[in-house]
């Protein structure tokens, strides 16, 4: 019998989709030591190779989310503009895929969360999946909803997200239109605590704090050099420290995995993410996050993490103007709040399973 082949289809729309699917992939392949499994995107294959095992990649997808000017500022026009070159001939690009699909012949597609793969897949007559906390039909309505083209758009995106058999809606999520919504626990890999390890590696005692600086896979570079000294403090950051300052080195000389770094550390300053903000409740970092009022996950993103770690909203200025002791002393004043449930991804790999095999584990 043929080893199951799963077409994982990932937005690159930053690092996220590809993170918050990676553990579910890994546990579905510890049930299935034999799976087959092929990465559709455009996320960088560096990332791709940190957090999966053994993969075909095909480095080309029409999906693309939003056109970003930074970590939290859409481009709306060159957006729209993506969105109407994307559809100008909708179904033939649905056929192209369906071609693709077709002669690699999966077992199951699974998306996270590129809508034409979902269309494509219904058309190649292959079983499908979306899985994630967000969707491109509601975020589309949500920004570009108002423009002339958006109704023939919308309808085409609803359809091919109707066409999976299932959504995993992952909690913490949007509010959802689409249909065949599942809701399960956050699909959050648990971080392991290494905190030792991260000091010897770095060459600070236990007493010194540490803090990450965490912006995710779009580009969002911050002026270090004004960052304030606190003493007592060394920050982990993906930018080049500046020069001079010793209490900053990039999070890779932690020496372990970025997960496991999340769970080491004292403090997260970032933007609301799944990814981050789920790693942070599972483990109880505290975190420091510049709000997104105008994103449509934000506010249920928000609200659970205060359910499940302390966390404040600050403006990316209050990082430099003198106002981060104060903060710091404030949020660290906070209640600890219990943890978050980590049940999502077994949730998920019982269902992919099943399609993939008839059986859910119990077998």
């Amino acid at each position: 019998m043929a080893a199951p082949h799963l077409w994982l289809a990932l937005s690159p729309h930053g690092y996220g989709h590809a993170a918050m699917t990676a553990p579910v992939v890994a546990e579905l392949r510890r049930r299935i030591p034999d799976l087959r499994l092929t990465i559709q995107t455009t996320v960088d294959r560096a990332f791709l190779d940190s957090r999966y095992q053994s993969f075909a990649h095909v480095a080309e997808i029409a999906d693309f989310g939003f056109r970003m000017r930074s970590s939290t500022s859409i481009d709306l026009d060159a957006s729209a503009r993506g969105y109407r070159e994307l559809h100008r001939d909708f179904p033939a690009l649905v056929a192209r895929e369906a071609e693709r699909l077709s002669l690699a012949a999966p077992d199951l597609v699974l998306a996270n969360i590129p809508y034409v793969t979902l269309a494509a897949a219904a058309r190649a007559g292959i079983p499908a999946v979306a899985m994630s906390s967000l969707n491109w039909a509601d975020m589309y309505a949500h920004y570009l909803g108002d423009r002339p083209e958006a109704d023939e758009i919308l309808g085409q995106i609803r359809a091919a997200y109707a066409a999976a058999s299932v959504f995993l809606r992952c909690r913490p999520a949007q509010t959802m239109t689409v249909l065949h919504r599942h809701d399960i626990d956050p699909v959050v890999v648990p971080g392991q605590n290494r905190r030792p390890e991260v000091g010897t590696a770095l060459g600070i005692s236990g007493a010194v704090r540490l803090g990450l600086i965490a912006f995710g896979g779009i580009g969002h570079p911050l002026p270090l050099e004004q960052w304030p000294l606190l003493p007592g403090w060394v920050w982990l950051t993906s930018q080049e420290p500046p020069p001079g300052r010793n209490d900053f080195r990039h999070w890779q000389a932690g020496g372990i995995a970025f997960c496991d770094l999340s769970a080491s550390v004292d403090l997260i300053v970032t933007k609301p993410g799944y990814g981050t903000f789920t790693e942070a409740g599972i483990a109880g970092i505290p975190v420091l996050f510049v709000p997104r009022p105008d994103w449509p996950e934000s506010p249920h993103l928000d609200d659970w993490l205060a359910i499940h770690t302390r966390c404040l909203p600050i403006e990316t200025g209050q990082l430099f103007d003198g106002s981060l002791p104060g903060i710091l002393h404030t949020l660290f004043s906070l209640p600890i709040p219990s943890v978050a449930p980590k049940t999502g991804v077994s949730e998920a790999a019982s269902i992919l399973q099943r399609i993939l095999t008839g059986c859910d584990g119990s077998c």
